[in-house]
């Protein structure tokens, strides 16, 4: 019985996995779409990523700029789907999202999720968990942000929050892996 399906999906998870391994290879870490995203942000926005990829509440400090040693979470969701896994950590300072393109929370039959940067997101940790908090919001994983929170925090393509801003150069990397290519 010969399944040319099933031999077509085995060819493409082996050419998967040999990307993976090069990336994981460039990246020191297992090729995930969270230390992925972990050393893309590190690259761009000048973060010390912490020695262990399981420290509580925080990913890394930024180093430089207005943000020096403060820490940061990093996320990236290949969908902006309204939803972001918070902490209640008073050792956390900010969220940095990058973020896919806007999508309705929905099943996911039928979908692709391709891995690219639509727009970055910043905020701040505690203004958002006491915003979280006062309306009531589950938090934890997949807590619900608002896509009024969202827009405030933007700080790519659009420089909407101003705690952290994008150079030039850093929108180009960005751009480099988003929708624009």
């Amino acid at each position: 019985m010969r399944d040319e399906q099933l031999e077509l999906i085995a060819e493409l998870v082996r050419e998967r996995n040999a990307i993976d391994a090069r990336i994981a290879g460039m990246i020191g870490r297992p090729m995930v779409s969270g230390h992925l995203g972990d050393w893309i942000a590190a690259r761009i926005f000048d973060i010390t990523l912490e020695r262990s990829a399981t420290a509580a509440a925080y990913d890394g400090r930024f180093v430089g700029g207005p943000l020096a040693g403060r820490t940061v979470n990093i996320k990236w969701y290949a969908k902006r789907e309204g939803l972001l896994d918070v902490t209640e950590s008073d050792l956390l300072d900010y969220y940095l999202v990058l973020a896919g393109p806007p999508a309705p929370a929905t099943h996911s039959r039928g979908a692709i999720r391709p891995w690219l940067i639509a727009s970055v997101h910043l905020f701040d940790a505690r203004q958002l968990l006491a915003e979280l908090r006062s309306r009531g919001v589950k938090i934890g994983t997949a807590s619900s942000v608002r896509s009024a929170q969202w827009d405030a925090a933007e700080i790519y393509p659009r420089q909407r929050q101003h705690a952290l801003t994008v150079s030039p150069e850093q929108a180009s990397l960005l751009a480099r892996l988003g929708l624009e290519r």
